[in-house]
């Protein structure tokens, strides 16, 4: 996984304080790859913490927290629920990333 014991732990304080503890990570994506160069950082967050706040508006305090942390990166943020259906996609982070 190209992510440093730093940048793992911003990710995941940093989600721990929008949506709790309970919140569950995953980084998938090219980023997994130790292999493959460059490459944004994909996240899939799960969540029992039913959104009283705009879903959107959540992924931008995440983001904006982690753009802040980080440095200027590109940040693809999918935010799950267990009210929401579960999509293709969702199967293949889980299946495919790695859990923080």
């Amino acid at each position: 996984m190209r992510l440093n014991q730093w940048e793992i732990q911003i990710i995941k304080s940093t989600v721990c304080k929008v949506l709790g503890e309970n919140a569950k990570i995953w980084i998938f994506g090219s980023r997994v790859d130790d292999n493959k160069r460059g490459g944004d950082i994909d996240l899939l967050i799960e969540t029992n913490t039913p959104l009283i706040d705009n879903r959107w508006r959540i992924e931008a305090r995440i983001d904006l927290a982690l753009q802040r942390a980080l440095g200027e990166q590109k940040i693809d943020i999918i935010l799950h629920t267990l009210e929401d259906k579960t999509l293709p996609i969702h199967r293949i982070a889980k299946e495919t990333g790695i859990k923080l």
